[in-house]
């Protein structure tokens, strides 16, 4: 087989297994939730430890990737996911998982920022199209599965398997990197740009904590106004180092490109509304409808094989079709999907959820591997690295201040109607009805007169917050399908397989 079909398995593995992470956990919070006694805000934290530290080092990672060598970055990668999924596997506490997710985040940052740059340095035209449509295909194929190869190993082996599974395939794929994808590097590599990272991740930090944070501590408090102050003033921070640094991990100058900016767009918005909305949609299935985990990604299927299906025929028709008209009517889909999913009562069956799981489905697919091909597109060929981080950077921004954001409004909602239906609840009813709905409070010892109200409010209060952030993630997804068609344009595109060239004025 031929190297650069090497690179596209082996890159297609990472992105298999760093995605699979995250529908296959979700399936198995209600697990971990009641075996590890988590609360909602440690339940976003398993998702979010992971997003935040792959967010936080996307950039440097992609750019290192260009210095030392994108396969070398790539399999140190590797080598730390593998060994931080062994740790998850072996963690009994909530605090100890969620700090093993970190260290996955960090090992997925080093093959996740390099993925598109491997796929970029050894495809150009048609190959590039059909690369970037299996890519995209591997995506829908890691949600697809997710959540039921998540639900077969935690009701037959328990969650700590979703973890220890990666290790054999992670020590495989990095023994095949090694043999055979080729170390291609910038040939004047550049120094790191450690302020730059260090105000980078503080301030994302910062911003994911404060927002998780905001309803269990009061958004008066001055731990979350410091945190979200302090996020702003990072942020300015680290945009002033970038304007100044010689070497910046963040080339800012990408900003004046309109296609840069409306690709960066959409990655965000797919990732904050659609991915992010997965924790929620999970916790309704199990915590209300009382789906067991494998029953649950049964019916996730009409949406994540859909995605599967669709993405390389998206891929082959960037060819043919602007890109920009794949992103905006993709991402215009998923919104779509996002209303008719809109509106579920306590009395709703999960059938209620099934056409808006068709649309998004399709959409997703349509919207994948548009997004990776004109990451690529839009950069020089020596800062490919630098373009595929940053663009999964947007990604992993988005799911993590996605889940924490969807989360305030979803535990705001759910505590105030909570306090509407049972006045004298005991505290922290609204924290246990967040992270598992009615089933997690069945399951609590209460006064017999609280206990059976409590219950009946339970989903009452829960599809309550849903419908309001069902709501949100479709807005999201609207705004972003718009910037996408606005913003994208082909003549924007700097490296070659980008699409169609558009006439003038398109």
């Amino acid at each position: 087989m031929e190297r650069k079909w090497w690179t596209l398995v082996l890159v297609s593995i990472a992105t298999f297994m760093l995605l699979l992470d995250v529908t296959v956990v979700n399936v198995a919070l209600p697990d971990i939730q009641r075996e590890l006694h988590a609360s909602l805000s440690s339940l976003q934290w398993v998702v979010d430890a992971y997003s935040l530290t792959l967010a936080a080092f996307l950039l440097t990672a992609g750019s290192l990737g260009d210095r030392l060598g994108r396969r070398r970055v790539f399999t140190i990668g590797f080598g730390i996911f593998t060994f931080a999924s062994f740790l998850c596997g072996i963690a009994d506490t909530p605090t100890l998982l969620n700090l093993a997710r970190g260290l996955q985040g960090v090992g997925g940052a080093g093959m996740f920022a390099t993925s598109l740059a491997l796929i970029g340095q050894d495809f150009q035209g048609k190959d590039r199209a059909t690369a970037f449509g299996v890519w995209g295909a591997t995506i829908g194929g890691a949600v697809a599965i997710g959540p039921l190869v998540g639900g077969v190993i935690t009701e037959n082996l328990g969650w700590e398997w979703i973890f220890f599974v990666n290790v054999p395939i992670g020590i495989t794929a990095m023994v095949l990197t090694e043999r055979k994808i080729v170390n291609v590097f910038a040939k004047d590599p550049e120094p790191v740009d450690v302020p730059g990272l260090v105000t980078f991740s503080l301030a994302l930090f910062l911003l994911i904590f404060g927002l998780i944070r905001g309803n269990p501590e009061g958004w008066g408090s001055g731990l979350i106004l410091f945190c979200l102050i302090g996020a702003a003033v990072l942020m300015a921070a680290f945009i002033a180092i970038e304007l100044r640094s010689k070497h910046p991990m963040l080339d800012l100058t990408l900003f004046r490109k309109p296609a840069f900016n409306g690709v960066s767009a959409v990655a965000f918005a797919l990732s904050a509304g659609m991915f992010a909305m997965f924790l929620y949609l999970t916790i309704y299935m199990q915590g209300v409808l009382d789906f067991s985990p494998l029953g649950a990604g049964l019916r996730f299927l009409p949406l994540t094989v859909l995605g599967f299906v669709v993405a390389p025929i998206a891929g082959g028709l960037s060819n043919r079709v602007p890109i920009r008209f794949l992103l905006g009517a993709g991402l215009s889909l998923v919104g779509v999907g996002l209303l008719l999913m809109h509106g579920v009562s306590p009395d709703s069956e999960w059938t209620t959820l099934l056409g808006g799981f068709v649309v998004a489905g399709i959409g997703v697919g349509m919207t994948n591997p548009g997004i990776g091909q004109a990451a690529i597109a839009v950069v020089p060929v020596e800062k490919s690295g630098m373009g595929s981080g940053i663009n999964t950077t947007f990604r992993q921004v988005g799911i993590a201040t996605g889940v924490a954001g969807l989360g305030a409004v979803f535990q705001s909602q759910v505590n105030s109607k909570l306090t509407e239906l049972v006045p004298h609840a005991p505290a922290g009813l609204g924290e246990v009805v967040a992270s598992g709905g009615s089933r997690a409070v069945s399951a609590l010892s209460l006064p017999p007169a609280i206990h059976v109200k409590a219950v009946q409010a339970a989903d009452v209060a829960f599809v309550s917050g849903f419908n309001s952030i069902i709501l949100i993630a479709a807005i999201l997804s609207f705004v972003g399908a718009a910037l996408g068609f606005v913003l994208v344009r082909s003549r924007d595109f700097v490296q070659p397989g980008g699409g169609p060239t558009e006439p003038a004025g398109g």
